[in-house]
């Protein structure tokens, strides 16, 4: 995080008037994911808690199972950050024929995909189950505005949380891309009980409710509305949307039967 002197003013203004003063900016840097020697996607992102990034994003993109992550090494090079995993050998041959069979470039987004299809990849529906009470969404939802110091600091960065009803607030992670926060947050939580709700200072998108099933959480909790096509997804996934989620009130969009009550929106 940086700070910068930037000219400010508020109205009305003060008395002596505008005043240079120093402003922290959120960090944006090119990041690379590399398996067994090759690159596989590179993102602009956050430069922290990039183990978890790595541990993440190979999980909820379908490119290994945790257990198949031989090594993780974060190298700086001179335009950025090439998190370098080594897979076990089965793995990496999958992988290897998944590039083989791509012809289009890699993007961001929908990182190593070329097709409709792929996009669009069958996954398996949820099966850990959560029931929710409304002061419980509440609970989850103001955990997650504690724990922001990089929001707090820049207001240019997401977040993403996990949320256990026995545990509290589990781990928070930032970044300025939100399909990032989400990565690293599923990279610090998947190793443990997922039986929780994940938490998003964004829209729900469908690649959003991807992760969260990569995951294998039962519910998604964001401030912002989701999409249609999220919502029909996280249908067929069995996962609960719950949006709009701020101050008292909140949208649930799909399976509403983990929500002990509905408050109204």
């Amino acid at each position: 995080m940086l700070s910068y002197a930037t000219l400010s003013w508020r109205t009305p203004l003060p008395p002596e008037g505008s005043a240079m003063t120093p402003r922290p900016l959120a960090d944006e840097i090119a990041i690379a994911i590399s398996y067994d020697a090759t690159t596989q996607a590179v993102m602009m992102a956050t430069p922290q808690d990039l183990t978890d990034f790595a541990r993440g994003f190979t999980l909820t993109e379908g490119i290994a199972a945790l257990d198949d992550i031989r090594e993780i090494e974060v190298a700086e090079v001179p335009d950025g950050i090439d998190l370098r995993m080594w897979l076990a050998p089965e793995a990496g041959a999958r992988l290897a024929a998944r590039r083989r069979r791509m012809v289009g470039p890699v993007g961001c987004g929908l990182c190593g995909i070329d097709s409709l299809a792929e996009a669009m990849r069958p996954m398996a529906p949820v099966t850990t189950d959560l029931r929710l009470t409304p002061a419980e969404v509440g609970q989850a939802i103001a955990g997650l505005r504690d724990h922001q110091p990089l929001h707090d600091a820049t207001r240019a960065v997401h977040a993403s949380g996990f949320w256990h009803p026995a545990q509290g607030m589990v781990a928070v992670r930032e970044d300025v891309g939100r399909h990032n926060a989400l990565d690293k947050l599923a990279g610090a939580v998947a190793s443990g009980d997922v039986a929780g709700a994940v938490l998003m200072t964004s829209r729900v998108s469908v690649d959003l409710v991807q992760k969260v099933a990569a995951l294998g959480a039962p519910v998604l909790i964001a401030v912002s509305a989701p999409t249609a096509q999220a919502v029909e997804l996280a249908m067929r996934l069995n996962i609960t949307v719950i949006g709009l989620a701020r101050g008292e009130g909140y949208h649930v969009f799909s399976h509403p039967q983990r929500v002990g009550e509905q408050m109204p929106g």
